[in-house]
């Protein structure tokens, strides 16, 4: 069964999609066949693996008001092993559509239909990510239910933990009413300016509230990172041997290890 895990943090701006693309690409190039899920109307983890949204005749949103498949809707990209759901903006009205049909629907539940609409084909795949959007919203809320784990990125800056009390709420909530089996798969430290004294303050003081949930892997802030995208690749395409690839891939091989997969026939 393959692993499903969101990445999720209502700030914007703490690298989510970011360590969504590359991530996903990481595990990809160690061997495990591995399908991005976009989940945030903006597109951006779409166009970062190299994915025109033009083209796009299917997408999440199909998927998620039941007018296609997940199956028709996936798309290669043309890195080895990895794929994608993507999304159009056509995904910013999809909470009305779905509270819309919640209300006229008496047995229709709103908050599984990514689930009900992905369940079919996760055993295809080694691990499931979805780069959520930066809410707490109906979008988001689907993802959790949807999800084995969560992973939290956290940006190594003053406000870091502000709005983490919220989150962890949510995801109590879902743990709670919707899934409950959800878990916390990892605290990812993103953008660190090692020379900054107070980013290492903030290291510590996130390692204090999270302890062992947090990844060894911490992401530096690089210009090569923020440029990959722009360029619909992976850092890992981009410049093999940069030390934001050698970062997502650490980060990839940890949680292959708290994982324990295998290899999917490809």
């Amino acid at each position: 069964m393959g692993k499903i895990i969101s990445l999720v943090n209502q700030k914007g701006g703490v690298g989510k999609t970011t360590t969504s693309i590359n991530l996903s690409a990481s595990l990809a190039h160690l061997g495990k066949k591995v399908l991005l899920i976009d989940l945030d109307p903006q597109g951006n983890a779409t166009t970062g693996v190299g994915v025109n949204k033009g083209d796009i005749t299917k997408s999440i949103h199909d998927v998620m008001t039941g007018k296609c498949s997940a199956q028709e809707s996936i798309l290669r990209t043309k890195f080895k092993n990895l794929y994608l759901l993507p999304a159009t903006i056509n995904l910013a009205g999809v909470d009305i559509e779905l509270m819309e049909k919640s209300k006229s629907q008496q047995n229709f539940s709103k908050n599984t239909q990514l689930k009900q609409g992905i369940d079919p084909i996760k055993d295809i795949f080694d691990f499931i990510i979805i780069d959520c959007p930066p809410s707490l919203g109906l979008i988001t809320t689907n993802a959790l239910t949807a999800s084995n784990s969560v992973i939290i990125p956290v940006q190594c800056e003053f406000f870091a933990l502000e709005g983490i009390t919220q989150l962890l709420n949510t995801i109590m909530l879902a743990q709670k009413n919707l899934n409950p089996n959800l878990d916390i798969e990892g605290v990812l430290l993103t953008m660190l300016d090692s020379r900054a004294i107070l980013c290492l303050e903030v290291v510590e003081d996130i390692r204090r509230f999270f302890k062992e949930r947090v990844y060894n892997t911490i992401i530096p802030r690089l210009v090569r990172i923020a440029e990959a995208p722009s360029h619909g690749t992976p850092i890992i395409e981009y410049d093999p041997k940069h030390r934001g690839t050698i970062a997502y891939l650490n980060l990839a091989k940890e949680v292959i290890e708290r994982n324990g997969s295998t290899k999917r026939e490809q």
